[in-house]
């Protein structure tokens, strides 16, 4: 086990004590977390993929650096420059003017996300999305993304769930030193599937077990009896947070988030990071924006 894991140990035993009853289910201390060496700080970003409609519509109603511009103009500390809205034929001129413009538009880049399918087999397929996550590893230093955002994928239909657990292991494993060479941080999502439960991403935690690897903590995609508790669990493995304005129970039902609620949970957790908001709601995001960006800035 890794050292940074390791190191917990000890100070979990303070932390456990003043920790809400939430955070300290049976199975929440079987894989010790990332250590955390100061209190929890929390910063602001916001997700390209909330404007997705104006960055796909035919014409775009908005690019990249419009999407700076507008989150600077919101107040956010960063932005999340998701991977699949800049342009396909986008060089390294590109990616330099994008530093630049959020460089003098005060903004930090918090991270990335790439759309990555690790449940393939050895071969040409793996190939590619190797290729895929090492291009966007070297992209993501370029920019200063510091972490990026990773899918497991989609069991294949005639794959068997533990096969697939197996190769998104060996995927990991391949990309994960090329990343740790130029400072950048994998983060898996809890995105359904074989990601769905926390008890399925704290199971890739286990296997993989390095310190250039987390969780991307996703509050809106765990669908049991209560998330709240489901992202207590996984919240003190995550290294990046993706805050989503719904969350969705068992059986279809969707709310309002609690995020005051959620913030208290990344509090506890002594989470230290981003906090980006991922806006998925009906309302149309250049009005509900404003107003849940004033509420979670309030609430860190």
């Amino acid at each position: 086990m890794n050292a940074h894991r390791r190191g917990f140990l000890r100070s979990s035993l303070l932390a456990a004590a003043a920790a809400p009853a939430l955070l300290r289910p049976s199975t929440a201390l079987a894989i010790p977390p990332i250590v955390r060496k100061r209190p929890s700080h929390l910063k602001l970003s916001v997700a390209a993929y909330s404007y997705r409609q104006l960055l796909t519509a035919k014409p775009p109603q908005m690019d990249m650096f419009g999407f700076v511009d507008l989150a600077g103009h919101l107040g956010f500390d960063a932005v999340e420059p998701t991977s699949y809205y800049f342009p396909a034929d986008a060089d390294e001129a590109y990616f330099a003017r994008f530093k630049r413009h959020a460089f003098l538009e005060g903004l930090d880049v918090s991270g990335t996300a790439i759309g990555n399918n690790f449940c393939v087999p050895s071969g040409e397929k793996r190939d590619e999305q190797l290729g895929l996550a090492k291009k966007w590893i070297d992209r993501a230093a370029f920019i200063g993304a510091p972490v990026i955002r990773f899918f497991a994928g989609n069991v294949p239909k005639d794959a068997a769930e533990e096969a697939a657990f197996g190769w998104v292991v060996e995927c990991f494993n391949e990309v994960l030193p090329y990343a740790a060479s130029k400072g950048i941080v994998l983060a898996l999502e809890n995105h359904g599937g074989i990601t769905a439960t926390p008890e399925q991403l704290l199971k890739f935690v286990a296997a993989i077990d390095h310190p250039s690897f987390g969780i991307n903590l996703d509050t809106a995609n765990f669908k049991g009896e209560d998330p709240y508790a489901d992202i207590a669990q996984l919240a003190p493995y995550a290294v990046n947070v993706q805050v989503k304005t719904e969350i969705h129970r068992a059986g279809g039902k969707t709310e309002e988030a609690d995020l005051g609620k959620i913030v208290d949970i990344l509090r506890a957790s002594l989470y230290a990071g981003y906090v980006v908001i991922e806006y998925e709601a009906k309302e149309d995001v250049l009005s509900a924006m404003p107003r849940y960006a004033a509420k979670l800035r309030s609430l860190i």
